[in-house]
């Protein structure tokens, strides 16, 4: 008679780690960074120095995008919008690195996006205002609204301008103050600087002006 084993010993080898593929995976994403950075430098240093590169016909589409960086603060312009682009590519590769080194670590990686993409939700929805300042101040920096230097004109404050951040713009007023407005809350600004600004002449001038007038008839 045969005896039947009960129960049979089962040996389960852990998966084995993939460190060639980490590496490769490390060493491409290097590279990637590498190669768009010293692109997005390029461009921004061509640009800083106005060079007619975009100015080719096949280059039409860009041309309203960085015509307000054609004048003497294009290269502040031009190296705050390299610094966003050096940062969003960053991100971008960290992020997708991590991702693909969690997968070679055999590390179910559904879970983590799951909870990445709900951990964005409610970070978006917690901080909206601070993404809204954001984007105005880059909206603000490409279209060259105003720049360091310019006397705006808002709905807050009259004065020059000190600072133009992606948050906040710093705004010196006529009486000294020193105002701090954030980007997204600027709903409408005019800018004396660009145009043809005359002031408008007060009362007291009028009269001071007839007075002096009156002077010099009665001393002729």
């Amino acid at each position: 008679m045969t005896s039947i084993p009960l129960a049979e010993t089962i040996t389960i080898e852990p998966e084995k780690i993939d460190f060639v593929s980490i590496l490769i995976t490390l060493a491409v994403g290097l590279l990637v960074w590498i190669v768009a950075r010293f692109i997005i430098l390029r461009i921004t240093r061509r640009v800083s120095a106005g060079s007619s590169f975009f100015k080719k016909p096949h280059f039409k589409w860009v041309q309203p995008a960085i015509r307000a960086l054609d004048h003497e603060r294009r290269s502040q312009r031009a190296e705050t919008i390299g610094t966003l682009l050096t940062s969003l590519v960053s991100v971008v590769v960290v992020v997708i690195v991590i991702i693909y080194v969690l997968k070679f670590m055999n590390v179910d990686v559904a879970p983590l996006l799951t909870s990445v993409g709900i951990l964005g939700v409610a970070i978006g929805f917690g901080a909206q205002q601070l993404i809204r300042d954001f984007l105005a101040g880059i909206f603000i920096t490409i279209e060259d609204q105003y720049g360091i230097g310019d006397v705006i004109v808002t709905s807050e404050v009259i004065g020059t301008v000190e600072s133009v951040g992606l948050r906040i713009t710093r705004v010196r007023a006529e009486d000294g103050a020193i105002w701090y407005l954030r980007n997204g809350e600027i709903l409408r600004v005019g800018n004396r600087s660009q145009g043809d600004y005359v002031p408008l002449e007060s009362p007291e001038t009028d009269d001071n002006d007839a007075a002096k007038k009156a002077e010099e008839k009665a001393s002729e």
